[in-house]
This record gives C-alpha cells, sequence and structure tokens, in this order.
C-alpha cells in the first residue's frame, strides 16, 4: 500500500499533519523565525567595532 506513494505524496502528508496538529503553534513559530532573521540581519549589518573594543587603550 505505501509503495505507491511517492515523495510529493509523503509532502502533502506532512503539510496536512502539521496543519492539523500544529495549527495553534504556526503564528508563534513565524514570529520567532521573524524575530531571529531580524537580529541576524542587524548583527550583519553592524559595524566591526569588537576588535577596538577589546584592545586596551594606553
Amino acid at each position: 500500500m505505501l509503495g505507491n506513494l511517492n515523495g510529493w505524496h509523503f509532502l502533502i502528508l506532512l503539510v496536512v499533519i502539521l496543519l492539523v496538529f500544529g495549527a495553534p503553534k504556526l503564528p508563534g513559530l513565524a514570529k520567532s523565525l521573524a524575530e531571529s532573521l531580524k537580529i541576524f540581519r542587524n548583527e550583519m549589518t553592524s559595524p566591526k567595532d569588537d576588535d577596538s573594543k577589546k584592545t586596551p587603550s594606553k
């Protein structure tokens, strides 16, 4: 019975299971992912002043 299923069938089955059981958690997951991407982008665009802070000034 499962021998006739290909990759697309498993993908659709996974999406259906995710929507049925994980629907209440999807907004929180999306918010967390967006915040993580925002932090990552800010860190990538910020100037690299870490080296000057580590060296002691005389």
